[in-house]
């Protein structure tokens, strides 16, 4: 097993779950407001990246340009309006908890082809569901009924949000097998400046359906603590740094593990959701998490006992 990649995609699973956690600091800002800015300055971070690295990218393809534009939209401006739709609309406990279910999913998929047996999987995957109901259990319980019509349109956008990620980590993996030498900052950055392309384009779209708080708020100095300063850790932490630590995380490691050490987000999320509100883990939360890190031991045990299988790339 390479510990580089079980690094790499422990860190993407730690710096993803700030995005829990960044609507807490925005104030009357809109999580609109924060993911224009977010991405935007992510855009113009991968320049420079691009800029510092002008022999590693000078070669590239417009085939490759348009890889990774299709890979920021699909893994981030697609994936986050989908998830806004999904928690205006199911309320912002039913979303969380159908994303939740990325990893277990996108684990599946990536063992479609069998790269280590089914059975080997099992106990993993079982303590991964069963954690990850126990984290989101309590808010689950909380959640107060909404119409069956916007129920079935915050549900549908849910789905489409994990669908849209599931494809995301299977089509990046095999983007980048193809092209074995690419370097995980080129590739970040590109990826973000696409995303960034793309966010350009949907802020007429956005002003117009009015989603947007930040004209009436004001872009001065109000704004630095509430929106500019979170949108650029966003940006600089989980935007470049979690897409650069899942790059390599998959050039290193096959999907079926990395996608479960995915399932770490939700533990670090916890995390840090509880020392924002400065109160201790319930008993269902704790063991959710204790069986979330458990399942995860288990996986990297059952690839450490194939590793002819469990090496993508080193």
């Amino acid at each position: 097993l390479s510990i580089t990649g079980i690094s790499a995609a422990v860190l993407a699973s730690l710096t993803w779950s700030m995005n829990f956690v960044a609507p807490l600091v925005i104030g009357e800002y809109s999580i609109f407001d924060l993911a224009a800015c977010r991405f935007i300055i992510s855009g113009l971070i991968g320049v420079l990246i691009l800029m510092a690295n002008f022999k590693a990218w000078r070669h590239l393809t417009l085939n490759d340009w348009l890889v990774t534009a299709g890979l920021g939209f699909i893994g981030y401006v697609g994936y986050f309006i989908a998830v806004i739709i999904a928690a205006t609309y199911a309320g912002p406990v039913v979303a969380p908890a159908f994303l939740g279910l990325v990893p277990v999913v996108l684990a599946i998929s990536g063992n479609v082809q069998g790269t280590i047996s089914w059975r080997s999987l099992q106990v993993p995957f079982a303590l991964a569901v069963l954690g990850l109901l126990l984290v989101n259990g309590q808010s689950i319980a909380q959640f107060e009924g909404q119409s069956p019509t916007t129920l079935a349109l915050g549900i549908g956008a849910s789905l489409a949000a994990v669908a849209l990620w599931v494809w995301f980590g299977l089509a990046n993996q095999k983007a980048l097998i193809k092209r074995p030498g690419m370097n995980a900052w080129v590739w970040t950055a590109m990826m973000m400046i696409g995303g960034s392309l793309q966010t350009l384009l949907f802020i007429p779209v956005g002003t117009a359906m009015d989603v947007f708080n930040a004209p009436m708020l004001g872009f001065g100095q109000s704004a630095i603590s509430h929106l500019y300063l979170p949108a650029f850790v966003l940006a600089a932490v989980a935007s470049i740094g979690g897409a650069w630590a899942w790059t390599i995380a998959s050039q290193h490691l096959p999907m079926t593990l990395a996608s479960q050490l995915l399932s770490l987000e939700m533990v670090f999320a916890t995390c840090m959701g509880l020392l924002f509100y400065y109160r201790w883990p319930t008993a269902p939360e704790a063991l959710g998490i204790t069986l979330i890190v458990v399942g995860v031991v288990k996986a990297i045990g059952a690839f450490h006992g194939n590793p002819g299988k469990a090496v993508v790339a080193l």
